[in-house]
């Protein structure tokens, strides 16, 4: 290709490059929270979660928003990193919208005539409308920019079958497809866009500059390359937003490895039956093939979400660190990072009193429960996450970060009382312990610990309230027939007055315990409902 026609192409990308921005921008904006709602309204399953993450993608025009905000999302634990998953596998389906939009639009209908007065048109009403308006000429300027940029694209391909040198990536072997799926990838990580890669594919494509089976091993180093921006949004966020990005790149891989494999065996079923098809319409070919293997790798990996969610736990296994281990010397200006670690900060105090409870209760030994750190220096993170909290004061924020500070200096308050239970209380434990008449609710609060664990590492805090919530009300039905069966006992002489009064203080005491756990749950899930619009109103703390 001449020095002319490789600066056009290189121009035409970046008009495209250019043009989708801007478009996805401006998609964004008039999604608004309405992005966040889909997303968390649709969450339930992996198969909702994968169908909105593909509805999603397919309309802002960017897999890297659905999967950055979704990394986001997980880091405020507005989501927990199961959930997570379904919205990672459709947004790799959702991606491949653009690459119809370009074989069905940008390359078989001569929009270029139009494409001018669109853009001009956008930028008028960006200019002079307000709002919604102008957001919607900015989508429109953006559209055009980018159509434009495919039709540069064609015109500077037309006729130099050199661009990418097939001799020298040879589409018939595996060391050269290889080497175009590495390509691909580059290619992606350098502009931040599988959609350019993919339009440039689909034009060289269509120019005759490559062959079918070099683009298809082009576009699969493509879909692999955009896990890159999920990874560079992980970076310094919480163990599950980390896991979310995990997950994204193993599957992207594991997508990849398959159609890779399945690229010859699609190539010689399209040659065999479809080759009349296939040589007037290359474009379509290549965009199904690119749709296929998405498809299928979701279609494979949904059934067995948990399983896949448990194998990226094993790889990012939990720290034991300490809970305000994270925590910067004073919040920083960004008042949604610094309340995003003081809530990470009480996930982890949380997790530490869960264990010192589950080892004051006797657990059995051998049971995968980790160690719990000392109370002392328990008592020493939660002084300090309150310092923290301490810093950030109510006037500067808006009316969401407002309420999910105070849901956050809420739940503080019984982390600390529930602190407070676990060291200045150890004989209620012992009782428990051993009394054979409160064995059964001792066991009931054991279970509950073993069940809500997992769910608070993954910040699942809806169940964990709902669990704890349950166990809380259980126990306090047991107090007042447990009462009666001890002051019986002691009426008839069977029970010492000082027994019977450790055993009533006791079954108390677990009462108190597993309230504090409800009311600790339910406010750091409010406090992740409040890290965007439409905050629920912090209730009024009650006693106990």
């Amino acid at each position: 290709m001449g020095g002319s026609a490789a600066i056009g192409a290189l121009g035409g990308l970046g008009l495209f490059l250019m043009g989708m921005t801007v478009m996805s921008e401006a998609l964004r904006a008039l999604a608004g929270s309405r992005l966040r709602a889909w997303l968390l309204r649709f969450t339930r399953t992996p198969w909702s979660g994968a169908l909105i993450g593909a509805a999603t993608t397919a309309a802002l025009q960017s897999s890297s928003a659905t999967t950055v905000a979704t990394v986001g999302f997980v880091q405020a634990g507005l989501i927990s990193f199961p959930s997570s998953l379904g919205i990672i596998f459709g947004a790799n389906v959702g991606s491949t919208g653009l690459g119809w939009l370009v074989a069905l639009l940008g390359l078989k209908l001569d929009l270029a005539g139009l494409m001018p007065p669109l853009v001009a048109l956008g930028a008028c009403l960006r200019l002079l409308g307000r709002g919604r308006l102008a957001q919607i000429g900015f989508a429109l300027a953006g559209f055009g920019v980018l159509f434009l940029g495919i039709d540069t694209l064609q015109q500077a391909m037309a006729g130099h079958g050199a661009l990418l040198q097939p001799e020298r990536f040879d589409g018939a072997s595996v060391t050269g497809r290889f080497q175009l799926v590495l390509l691909g990838l580059l290619t992606t990580v350098i502009t931040q866009s599988s959609g350019a890669g993919v339009a440039t594919a689909l034009t060289a494509l269509t120019a005759g500059a490559i062959d079918l089976g070099q683009a298809g091993a082009l576009v699969i180093g493509m879909d692999v390359g955009t896990t890159i921006t999920a990874q560079i949004a992980a970076l310094g966020a919480s163990l599950s937003a980390r896991r979310t990005a995990a997950a994204h790149l193993i599957f992207n891989l594991a997508t990849a490895v398959m159609a890779f494999l399945l690229l010859p065996l699609y190539l010689g079923l399209g040659q065999r039956w479809l080759a009349g098809p296939i040589a007037a319409d290359p474009e379509f070919a290549l965009t199904a093939f690119h749709t296929g293997f998405n498809l299928l790798g979701v279609a494979l990996l949904l059934p067995f979400t948990r399983s896949f969610a448990h194998l990226i736990q094993a790889l990012l296994p939990s720290p034991d660190g300490r809970a305000a281990d994270d925590l910067d010397e004073a919040p920083s200006a960004d008042t949604v990072r610094a309340l995003d670690l003081a809530q990470t900060a009480q996930q982890r105090g949380l997790l530490q009193l869960m264990r010192h409870l589950h080892q004051a209760l006797g657990a059995a030994a051998g049971n995968g429960q980790r160690r719990a750190m000392s109370l002392d220096d328990l008592e020493a993170d939660l002084a300090r996450i309150e310092q923290y909290l301490d810093q950030i004061h109510l006037r500067h924020l808006d009316e969401p970060e407002a309420q999910r500070l105070l849901h956050l200096l809420h739940s503080l308050d019984h982390l600390q009382r529930l602190h407070e239970r676990c060291e200045e209380e150890p004989e209620r434990a012992s009782t428990v312990r051993q009394s054979s008449s409160l064995q059964r609710e001792r066991q009931d609060l054991l279970t509950a610990l073993e069940q809500l664990e997992p769910l608070v590492e993954s910040q699942q805090w809806g169940e964990v309230a709902r669990r704890s919530q349950a166990t809380g009300r259980s126990l306090h039905r047991r107090v007042k027939p447990f009462r009666q069966e001890v002051l019986a006992e002691v009426a008839s002489g069977g029970v010492e007055v000082e027994l019977a009064s450790q055993r009533l203080e006791a079954i108390r005491w677990l009462r108190r315990v597993s309230q504090h756990l409800g009311r600790i749950s339910g406010h750091l899930e409010a406090a992740a409902l409040a890290r965007g619009s439409g905050a629920p109103p912090c209730p009024t703390m009650s006693p106990g």
